[in-house]
């Protein structure tokens, strides 16, 4: 058996990166779902859809958990994933609440960057709503990111611009830190570390996500893991040309620990 992740396209491999270097005894299978990239543009109904069915997929596979590596599909549908499943189901949420606490003594506020389905959804509010009581965070969608980074896209000049243009309206001083609230984003930590003034912190749901991930296997009694860290790379269609982009972008992680270790 194996440790699950799902996401809708790459971006669920920063998470699953973080746990192959912490749980490096487990296995792991990683499912994309390619057909409906990107989910953050698209109605909340369908995409909902869109999880169960990739869901079912791994885990048909055969695993131990899954981990719904993916902030969007999270506030979409975990709920029903975990009626759904008899596996433990570990979902993500942006790293809103270690942000507000970072920034309460400072007087700076917070910024989300997210897809636009993300911000839209209520358990997004409630999250913001029960941890922000000062009212410093504001949320940035960026429908863009995701597709840009599906194509690999990591060039700093272009991305500098693209970023550029996006926080143009927003007074970087007041802020202290930036959430980046799709796992898709993580890609782009350096870039973003050498735009942002220095004061700027970086954070993640990411390291939070396996922090869960390991106490939940704790309780299991399978904190040890009976693995070596073998991946199997899935996805929706089976698309060789996707897995061969799969495995393209894990290792660009795994050889920048940057990107895996950043987060709260």
């Amino acid at each position: 058996m194996a440790i699950g992740f799902f996401d809708s396209g790459i971006g669920g491999l920063t998470v699953m990166a973080d746990a192959m270097r912490k749980l490096p005894t487990h296995d792991y299978i990683y499912i994309a779902d390619r057909l409906h990239v990107p989910y953050g543009t698209k109605p909340k109904d369908e995409v909902k859809a869109f999880i169960i069915e990739t869901t079912d997929l791994i885990v048909q596979a055969g695993i131990d958990a899954l981990v719904v590596a993916c902030n969007t599909a999270t506030s979409i549908a975990v709920a029903e994933l975990r009626e759904r499943y008899s596996i433990p189901v570990i979902g993500m949420e942006p790293a809103v609440k270690p942000a507000v606490e970072m920034n309460r003594e400072t007087g700076r506020r917070v910024l989300v960057f997210a897809t636009p389905l993300t911000l839209q959804q209520p358990k997004y509010y409630a999250l913001v709503s029960r941890v922000d009581e000062k009212n410093i965070v504001d949320s940035l969608p960026l429908p863009e990111l995701v597709h840009f980074c599906e194509s690999l896209q990591f060039d700093k000049e272009i991305m500098s611009d693209y970023f550029r243009e996006k926080l143009a309206p927003y007074d970087l001083s007041r802020y202290g830190i930036v959430v980046l609230g799709c796992t898709h984003y993580s890609y782009y930590k350096n870039i973003l570390r050498d735009l942002l003034p220095p004061h700027i912190g970086i954070i993640d749901g990411n390291a939070g996500t396996v922090r869960r991930l390991q106490s939940m296997l704790y309780r299991m009694g399978i904190a040890e893991g009976s693995g070596s860290g073998n991946v199997r790379l899935m996805c929706s269609g089976n698309d060789p040309v996707y897995l061969e982009k799969i495995d393209k972008a894990l290792q660009i992680i795994r050889e920048s620990e940057d990107l895996v270790s950043v987060g709260l």
